[in-house]
């Protein structure tokens, strides 16, 4: 098992410099840091690399959708967009040394239309078969992002995900799980984790609040206990939105501060991991 932590925990806003959060996880014992290529600087990839592998750390990338890259749009120009954008996410993904990119990937965050539904998804799927080769060849695995009904009405469930998936039918587009989301839309969060093994890439560990993982009342013993059951041995990143009043934390409802201080978060939701699956 690998143990990550996604920068967007210290983040203040998308173009802040990320080498210093890569510092401060390093030195908290991270196996590895989760980028977002929102905001990214391609003049940073290089550097970034490097700085990441003299500290020991390896990468992982989450992007998302524009309105104008949307690759579920009624406009052909558009959905073309979209996928010039997820080609410039995979290069880059691979270009930080990350072999895998994840993420609502399949349309914009945030839309919640409801109509021509099945028309979007198959646009959806369409799109990310175009460019899963590109990500094969880079090395790279992609991950379709199941997240709650509040935040996309396309894929909010771990069978959606694994649905959209199989329907890309490609090797090397699979599924992203994330605690949180989760727990608002499963009946069982284990049945959800046994039910996507085939296809499971991923999985973020966050409470039911975006905070610490073990300070809240999600049951960790069933997702453990299904992790152990289907072998899962990836990653186990903590993607904590805990800090209010943030560039990067509107969008997310977050309207308090979840934890008192990011880095004792991210100290306290290493050490929950290691115990559960040490």
């Amino acid at each position: 098992m690998k143990y990550g932590v996604h920068i967007a925990l210290w983040m203040r806003s998308w173009q802040d410099d990320i080498l210093p959060y890569l510092e401060e996880a390093a030195r908290l014992g991270f196996d590895g840091c989760e980028l977002s290529l929102l905001g990214m600087d391609e003049a940073n990839v290089a550097r970034l690399r490097g700085a990441a592998t003299e500290l020991g750390l390896e990468l992982t990338c989450t992007t998302g959708l524009a309105a104008e890259s949307d690759i579920t749009s009624d406009s052909e120009v558009v959905r073309e967009a979209g996928v010039h954008y997820l080609e410039w996410a995979i290069r880059t993904a691979a270009g930080l040394g990350s072999h895998l990119l994840t993420g609502v990937i399949y349309a914009p965050w945030g839309k919640r239309l409801m109509q021509e539904r099945q028309l979007r998804w198959e646009r959806s799927a369409e799109a990310l078969k175009r460019v899963a080769p590109l990500a094969r060849d880079l090395g790279v695995t992609l991950g379709v992002e199941a997240i709650n009904r509040y935040e996309t009405d396309l894929v909010t469930t771990a069978a959606d995900a694994v649905r959209l998936a199989d329907w890309v039918d490609e090797p090397n587009v699979g599924v992203l799980l994330d605690s949180y989301h989760l727990n608002i839309e499963e009946k069982s969060i284990g049945r959800a984790l046994r039910d996507s093994a085939s296809r499971l890439v991923h999985l973020h560990c966050v409470e039911n609040d975006r905070g610490v993982p073990g300070s809240g009342h999600l049951p960790w013993g069933e997702l453990f206990g299904a992790l152990q059951e289907i072998g899962y041995d990836r990653w186990l990143t903590l993607e904590l939105f805990v800090q209010a009043d943030e560039a990067v934390s509107p969008d997310l409802a977050i309207w308090r501060d979840i934890e008192a201080d990011p880095s004792e978060a991210a100290r306290a939701g290493l050490a929950f991991l290691r115990e559960q699956t040490l």
